[in-house]
């Protein structure tokens, strides 16, 4: 058989199964749309950059300036940098307050990355029941066919015949809801390995924190107000010559 009556046969499957054969058509695009466009969202660089990584590992093994690490969010923008300014912005506040205000912060980012998981979850769940939805109507046919045949039908040929047209829209919902259900689970992981991450990030940013506490609270604006941050790969020019000792100098 060619690859063209391959696909007419296929076709003609199709539109034996029905009308349902289209609605679970479209739970299919809705999976592979969403499926595709959560890949791109999901990637690493956007829960946490190498970069903001890096930069924030230097400015903790030194003197903790929250203000150049507010800055270094704001320069990359991603799920843990979101999280840490949250976190910059209760600075001064008791540790429970700053504990708090990562959750929310969290909870927050969390919701709107599932936000786009929740169609493939729910073609997994509606998927299926299209197709048994479709089976029941053909198999309620293929009976009242049999009940009443034509004159000199095979009332057993009928009914098999019945059978067979009404099975292909399960079929057809378990072909959509199966690797639907296992990019879900995929993508749910990739979720909660970057929120990891975050944590990582969260448990480094916060014990520097801790010294403030009490000294009054810093606005966003003054947060906002730090010059840009010199990191270690900035030019050798454009960093200050140190200074010589005085022995070196006379």
């Amino acid at each position: 058989m060619s690859s063209l009556d391959r696909i007419q046969s296929l076709w003609d499957l199709f539109l034996a199964g029905g009308l349902l054969m289209w609605p679970i058509l479209g739970m299919s695009l809705i999976v592979v749309t969403f499926g595709i466009e959560r890949f791109i969202a999901l990637r690493r660089r956007n829960f946490l950059p190498a970069e903001l990584s890096r930069e924030l590992a230097e400015l903790e093994e030194g003197r903790f300036d929250p203000r150049l690490a507010y800055r270094l969010c704001a320069d990359h923008p991603s799920v843990a940098s979101r999280v840490v300014q949250s976190l910059l912005e209760k600075i001064g506040r008791p540790l429970p307050e700053m504990e708090r205000a990562v959750e929310v912060a969290k909870e927050r980012e969390a919701s709107q990355l599932y936000a786009n998981i929740r169609p493939i979850s729910l073609a997994v769940t509606v998927t299926p029941l299209l197709g048994l939805l479709g089976t029941v109507q053909g198999m309620i046919m293929a009976f009242m066919k049999t009940a009443s045949p034509d004159a000199g039908a095979n009332r057993a040929t009928e009914l098999a015949g019945g059978i067979y047209v009404a099975l292909i829209t399960t079929f057809a919902g378990l072909c959509v809801a199966i690797p639907a259900a296992m990019l879900a689970h995929y993508l749910e992981g990739r979720i909660l390995k970057g929120s990891r991450l975050v944590d990582e990030v969260v448990d480094g940013v916060l014990p520097h924190l801790e010294k403030f506490e009490g000294k009054g609270r810093v606005t966003p604006a003054q947060l906002a107000s730090a010059p840009a941050p010199a990191t270690a790969s900035a030019p050798a020019a454009a960093r200050p010559a140190p200074a010589r000792p005085a022995e070196a100098r006379r």
